[in-house]
């Protein structure tokens, strides 16, 4: 069963495309990957789907709740409450504040006491905030950063700040997250422990996965299929070793080393 339907998705920056008709489908619990060379509108494409950027023309459609909903035009803060997450290329944490107090901001969102009831500190306030408490610490424990609660997120290390991002993502209790070069930066031991922890979190959480990463070992390994852009067009897609041995594709991205894997 698909979550995510995407059609003809194109946006333009005045004379210049950046993604064009691109059409893709990510089914229920599947881990894709979404590949190509630095400039190909990888980025943009995340951006589309969470509302940062506004479609020139095409579609998107979640299937979430037994609904299918357009998110096309949304707000990201409608497009985070239908079940969508993200991390960044570029880590954006508040950094100057715990790393539970980044996991918790997240988490206010599916709060339902009221605002009577938080003012005056009423038995729902106080059920709410503890359980709150309690799953934003499971979700560090779940990324190995539960004895580091109370740090500031700009002293953590830079791999450690690369799972706090996903904690924070996934405590917004989403169906589709979407990784933006989670990889970026780490070296060999801090890959191979985030690909154990992605593939976890996958299963643990039910959810579905899409996957910007350069590291194609990364993605060879975990993801049962790949989009190709370049130049803001998709060239291809399907499983690893198709895309493997597809020409175009070597020819624009992976180069024989890969190819020949």
């Amino acid at each position: 069963m698909s979550i995510l339907n995407v059609r003809k998705l194109t946006k333009n920056f005045g004379g210049l495309t950046a993604v064009a008709n691109l059409s893709m489908e990510l089914n229920r619990g599947e881990l894709v990957g979404l590949i190509g060379p630095n400039g190909a509108g990888k980025t943009t494409v995340f951006n589309l789907l969470t509302g940062i950027y506004h479609p020139s023309d095409g579609s998107i459609i979640l299937e979430a709740g037994g609904q299918q909903l357009p998110l096309h035009g949304k707000k990201p803060y409608h497009i985070c409450k239908a079940g969508v997450a993200r991390t960044f290329q570029n880590i954006r944490l508040f950094k100057d504040l715990t790393v539970l107090d980044n996991v918790r901001i997240a988490m206010h969102q599916n709060l339902k006491y009221g605002l009577l009831s938080g003012f005056l500190h009423l038995p729902s306030f106080k059920r709410e905030e503890k359980k709150l408490l309690n799953d934003a610490m499971e979700l560090l424990r779940i990324t190995k950063l539960d004895g580091k609660a109370n740090e500031l997120a700009k002293n953590l290390p830079y791999g450690e700040q690369r799972h706090l991002e996903i904690a924070r993502a996934l405590a917004t209790k989403p169906v589709l997250l979407l990784l933006d070069e989670p990889a970026a930066g780490m070296n060999p031991a801090e890959t191979a422990e985030l690909t154990e922890l992605i593939q976890w979190i996958r299963h643990e959480f039910d959810l579905t996965i899409l996957l910007i990463e350069h590291d194609m070992s990364l993605v060879m390994k975990i993801c049962e299929r790949i989009y190709v852009l370049d130049y803001g067009m998709l060239i291809a897609n399907g499983t690893p070793e198709e895309i493997k041995s597809n020409k175009r594709v070597v020819e624009a991205y992976l180069g024989e080393d890969v190819s020949n894997a």
